[in-house]
C-alpha cells in the first residue's frame, strides 16, 4: 500500500531531509513513524499525500507512483490519501459542517450525498450534532476530531497523520489513537507520526524509526 525505494529528498536550500529511505507499509497495516524532531517525519508523510516529490527514488502509494503522476491526476490521488494534521488546519469561519464537507465540495459531490457522508463522519468521530458549532466553540480534543472526520469523508484507503496528538492532554490523546485504531480494524491503511512514548507503549503496532532522513530501527511490538 506505501512503499519508499531508496527515497532521497532534498530542498531548494541545501537542505537533506530524506536518504536513500526504504521501507513497506502493507495494505490495512497500521504503523507509528517515530524519531527526533528534524528526523525527516514530516517529509514522509508530505510525499505520501503527494504535497511533495522525492528528489530521487520512488514512492508508490496505492498502486501508484507518485513520481509519475501528471498534475490532473494529483487531485483524484489526494482524495485516496486522509491527512490528519497536529493544528487541525480548519476554518474558523466556517462551521464543523462545512471544514468536514470540504473535499467533497470541491469534488462536486450532490448536497444529498454530502449530508448524508457528513453526518456519517461526525458520528464515527462522536460528533454528531454539531454540523453547525463553529471550531473556536470546541474544545482541541473536539477540534482534532473533526479534522480526522475532514480526513476520513472520501473514505480515503490509506490515511496519515503528524503528531495528532501532540497539543492534548494524555486521556483525549488516547481518545484519538483509539479512533486511528477503529478505521484500521475495517481495513484502512493508517501511518501515525508521533514522538510520545505513552502512546508508543500503549499500542502494540509496527513502529518505523528515522533517524537523520534514514531507517533505523523497524520493529514490531508484542502485545
Amino acid at each position: 500500500m506505501i512503499r519508499f525505494d531508496r527515497v532521497f529528498k532534498r530542498y531548494p536550500n541545501g537542505r537533506e531531509a530524506l536518504s536513500e529511505l526504504s521501507f513497506e507499509l502493507a495494505s490495512g497495516e497500521m504503523a507509528f513513524l517515530t524519531g527526533h524532531s528534524g528526523a525527516g517525519k514530516s517529509t514522509v508523510l508530505r510525499l505520501i499525500a503527494l504535497l511533495e516529490r522525492p528528489t530521487r527514488g520512488q514512492v508508490v502509494v496505492n498502486g501508484r507512483n507518485t513520481g509519475s503522476l501528471r498534475s490532473g491526476s494529483i487531485p483524484a490521488f489526494r482524495r485516496q490519501v486522509g491527512v490528519v494534521f497536529q493544528d487541525h488546519r480548519l476554518l474558523d469561519d466556517r462551521p464543523v459542517y462545512d471544514n468536514v464537507a470540504l473535499p467533497l465540495a470541491i469534488a462536486g459531490v450532490p448536497r444529498r450525498e454530502m449530508d448524508r457522508r457528513v453526518r456519517a463522519a461526525l458520528d464515527q468521530v462522536g460528533l454528531l450534532g454539531k454540523e453547525r458549532t463553529f471550531p473556536l466553540e470546541l474544545s482541541a480534543g473536539e477540534q482534532q476530531r473533526v479534522g480526522i472526520a475532514r480526513a476520513v469523508i472520501t473514505k480515503p484507503p490509506v490515511l496519515i497523520a503528524d503528531e495528532p496528538t501532540g497539543n492534548l492532554d494524555p486521556e483525549l490523546a488516547l481518545e484519538v489513537m483509539n479512533l486511528f485504531q477503529r478505521f484500521n480494524a475495517v481495513g484502512v491503511t493508517v501511518m501515525v507520526a508521533t514522538h510520545d512514548v505513552h502512546l508508543l507503549d500503549r499500542f502494540p503496532v509496527r513502529r518505523i524509526r528515522i533517524e537523520q532522513g534514514r531507517l533505523a530501527n523497524p520493529s514490531y511490538v508484542a502485545a
